[in-house]
C-alpha cells in the first residue's frame, strides 16, 4: 500500500472569535464539533469538504487561517 504524502495535507487554523450565545442550537453544536470550547481558543483541523461545510455555517463566529 502506498504511503500518503503527509506534507501535501492542508490544515486550517480555526479560532472562535464570537460567542455562540444567542445563536441557534445547530450553530452551538457545530462549534462544539469543531473542538472549540472558549473564546479565542484555536484548533487545527485537516481541510476537507465536510469541514468546509461546517465552517460555512458558522463563518460569522470564527476566524479561519490556512496553513501548509
Amino acid at each position: 500500500m502506498p504511503k500518503k504524502n503527509v506534507a501535501a495535507v492542508k490544515k486550517l487554523r480555526i479560532t472562535l472569535i464570537k460567542s455562540a450565545i444567542g445563536h441557534t442550537e445547530r450553530h452551538k453544536a457545530t462549534i462544539r464539533a469543531l473542538g472549540l470550547r472558549r473564546l479565542h481558543q484555536t484548533v487545527e483541523q485537516v481541510d476537507s469538504p465536510v469541514l468546509r461545510g461546517m465552517l460555512q455555517k458558522v463563518n460569522h463566529l470564527v476566524k479561519i487561517e490556512e496553513q501548509e
